[in-house]
Parts: C-alpha cells; sequence; structure tokens
C-alpha cells in the first residue's frame, strides 16, 4: 500500500495573521520578562510593556488581561526554559552534579537580567499562577526531576539527610531570587564567574570551616 495512506495527518497550516499574533504576544513575553527581572512586578506598569514592544495598551489587552496575567506567562516561559536545560543535562551525571547545573543555570539568568522578579506575598498574583495550568505541570514536572536528584543525593551521602529534601528544592529554588549575586556584581570586585562560584559554594558547602584529613 502507498505509505501516503500511512503517513500522519499534516498539522493544520497558521495563517499568517495567527503567526503575526504568536510573534507580538513572544515579544510581550519577552518584555516582560526583562522588566521584572530589572524592576520587579510591583514597579513593572503595562504601559511600560506595551512601550517597549511598540503597541498601544489596547492591543496588549487583547492577548493580556491583567498585569498579573503577563507575570504568569513570563514564568511559563522560564518554566519551558528549565525543562529545555534539564532535558540537556547528561543523564549518568552524579545527582549532585545535576543539582549544582540547575542552581547555576538560575544564578546565571538572575546575573544576566533574565530572571523575573516576583513578589511572594501578593495575593492576586499567587491566585493567577496557581490557576495557570501551563506554570503548575511545568513547576510539578521540574520539581519532580530536582526532588528525584535530591533524595538520590541524600542516599548516596553527598548531602545532608538531616534537612527535609523539600527544605532543599526551596533552597536551590531560592537562588532564582537571591540578592548576594546583585550585591557583588554591584561591589565590582568579582567576575561573573567567581559571583556564581562563591554562591554556589555557600549553597552547596555551607560557610562552616571543614578540616581536611
Amino acid at each position: 500500500m502507498n505509505s501516503v495512506f500511512n503517513a500522519p495527518p499534516a498539522p493544520p497550516k497558521i495563517s499568517f495573521k495567527a503567526q503575526m499574533l504568536l510573534a507580538r504576544e513572544d515579544a510581550i513575553v519577552v518584555a516582560v520578562n526583562r522588566l521584572l527581572a530589572e524592576k520587579g512586578f510591583d514597579l513593572m506598569t503595562v504601559d511600560e510593556v506595551a512601550t517597549e514592544v511598540g503597541i498601544a495598551k489596547a492591543s496588549l489587552y487583547k492577548h493580556f488581561s491583567s498585569k498579573e496575567d503577563l507575570a504568569a506567562a513570563a514564568m511559563v516561559r522560564v518554566m519551558g526554559l528549565a525543562k529545555i536545560f534539564l532535558a540537556n543535562l547528561p543523564p549518568d551525571a552524579l545527582p549532585l552534579d545535576q543539582l549544582k547545573a540547575i542552581a547555576r543555570w538560575m544564578l546565571q539568568l538572575q546575573i544576566k537580567g533574565e530572571m523575573p522578579s516576583l513578589p511572594s506575598q501578593n495575593s492576586s498574583l499567587r491566585a493567577n499562577l496557581m490557576a495557570n495550568k501551563a506554570y503548575l505541570g511545568g513547576l510539578m514536572e521540574i520539581s519532580d526531576q530536582i526532588g528525584g536528584w535530591i533524595e538520590a543525593a541524600q542516599a548516596d551521602g553527598s548531602l545532608s539527610a538531616s534537612v527535609p529534601p523539600l527544605v532543599v528544592l526551596y533552597t536551590l529554588y531560592a537562588r532564582a531570587c537571591d540578592p548576594v549575586p546583585g550585591f557583588l556584581k554591584a561591589g565590582g570586585q568579582h567576575s561573573d564567574e567567581e559571583i556564581l562560584e562563591l554562591v554556589l559554594a555557600t549553597c552547596f558547602d555551607g560557610l562552616r570551616t571543614r578540616h581536611v584529613p
């Protein structure tokens, strides 16, 4: 039988107008991501986002109905980037090395000004994020993968088993909004790579002096 009859149906073609709308939406999310990293949620305004993209505020509202929706879209974008990063990590690496890699990646985004900064106590924003299936699904998927590495690292003795895995997970996530890299960068005494190593060392090795036998 001709292979044409067995081939899967071709995906529907996207109209030029739909492609333009998707491109505009992507530009909006990229702008929001940058403004959230630079100014934070409370100081960012919808007017600034519209100006950044070069569209009217009314046009922006056709894509996102609120400031909270904009922030959620930026976080979904970061989740997508995180999943791509995790998928490309070497599968045979030690669990602790995997954890250090994802922490380094989060810190790199922050140092480069590409990590959105969101307040933890904003109830409307939190409710919006929790209602966003793409965000919540991505967060759960990433947390499960990182949680597996945490448990494996505790089992092989490379991480302390006295600290609950959830606490370790939250500690790693906190690197995405850690103020220390910004302070060190503003001081001008360390390169970006030195800042990464210093913050990773305090995160994974702690501050206590260790005596090497």
